[in-house]
């Protein structure tokens, strides 16, 4: 059995306020194993950018984790302070964010911010530390390294900015590597190059990656195993061939329903009506509860548990033996009269 490189149990993040302190994540559970490529699915305002950054330590001042464990290669991340964290990002655990033109310095040419990293991590001279920022372009396919290292960012495209990224991100040979949507603002031909490097770098350096996408044809081109997100929750958790041949939650069911079927005829998209909860007004009991088509009204008092096997984990009463019952106490005119209030009180879409 593979082992695991890193194992997220039971974490709580929240902000505090003037208000007081909002839980957005509650109770994440998920692994990443040796060489496998775990995609986080959902939403905006679902809390998967949040989980990245929990795990880098990266949150904002008002930022904190209340509960749960972060745990790579056996240290819990959650209780590193600053300093010890900062020996890690980049060297063992690396991060590509959503926008490369707004996460590169745009007044230092490319090659000056990849060399910083090497000069951080591996207390290299600055001639050593420019042979390896060349060495990196190379690696991630841009032409011509030696002239390129000197380009400001300005100067790149966008397919070779996010190359430029992937370079920095893998230039210590991380063992983990998490990235953002880092094929959001590309073409479609681009964003097939930068899926296609990554896959085979992940192959060439041994490690394993975190993806963050609300893109299921990237998981599907992608993905070893998928994480399901709603609501700072999580809703469903499989192998990448499950997930899309047997989806279990209504949310995730709505999510494949809504990609668009060439071999169809299709007047209209089918969408998943609503929006995300807000986090300061939470339902009591399922997340979705209020978006879903097969709520009952125990949906809206109580919170399921993930259930299932090691292989397929879902969050949903349908599919507990308490089902049955719940269906049988009735109150269907009442829960749907509730969810079609929720549903056109807010926006389609997020």
């Amino acid at each position: 059995m593979t082992s695991t490189q890193l194992e997220v149990k039971n974490l709580h993040v929240g902000f505090k306020s003037k208000k007081g302190f909002t839980t957005i994540l509650n109770g994440v559970d998920f692994a990443v194993r040796k060489g496998e490529t775990l995609c986080i699915v959902g939403e905006s305002g679902c809390g998967k950018s949040l989980t990245s950054l929990s795990i880098m330590g990266l949150l904002p001042k008002t930022g904190q984790i209340s509960a749960g464990q972060i745990l790579f290669n056996g240290q819990d991340l959650s209780k590193k302070n600053m300093k010890e964290m900062s020996k890690i990002r980049g060297k063992e655990i690396s991060m590509i964010f959503q926008e490369p033109m707004t996460s590169l310095n745009p007044v230092q040419t490319v090659g000056k911010q990849i060399e910083e990293v090497v000069k951080i991590h591996q207390k290299i001279g600055k001639r050593e530390a420019r042979e390896k920022a060349i060495e990196m372009l190379r690696l991630v396919g841009i032409p011509a390294p030696e002239k390129r290292i000197d380009n400001y960012p300005h100067e790149m495209s966008g397919g070779m900015r996010q190359r430029v990224m992937i370079a920095m991100a893998l230039t210590c040979n991380p063992k983990l590597l998490i990235a953002d949507e880092p094929t959001t603002a590309l073409d479609v031909t681009i964003q097939a190059q930068i899926l296609e490097l990554m896959n085979r770098l992940k192959t060439e350096l041994d490690m394993s990656i975190m993806m963050i996408t609300h893109d299921l044809g990237v998981v599907s081109e992608v993905a070893d195993t998928v994480l399901v997100m709603y609501a700072g929750k999580v809703v469903e958790y499989s192998d990448v061939k499950t997930l899309f041949t047997n989806p279990k939650h209504p949310y995730t069911q709505g999510l494949i329903e809504s990609i668009p079927k060439l071999n169809e005829e299709q007047d209209e998209l089918p969408i998943i009506k609503g929006s995300v909860p807000n986090p300061e007004d939470m339902p009591k009991g399922c997340r979705f509860s209020t978006r879903c088509n097969y709520a009952v009204p125990s949906c809206f008092e109580k919170m399921p548990e993930l259930v299932g096997d090691e292989k397929h984990q879902v969050s949903c009463w349908k599919y507990t033996d308490q089902w049955e019952k719940m269906v049988k106490q009735g109150g269907a005119a009442d829960h749907v009269s509730r969810r079609e209030t929720a549903a056109t009180a807010a926006p389609t879409g997020s």
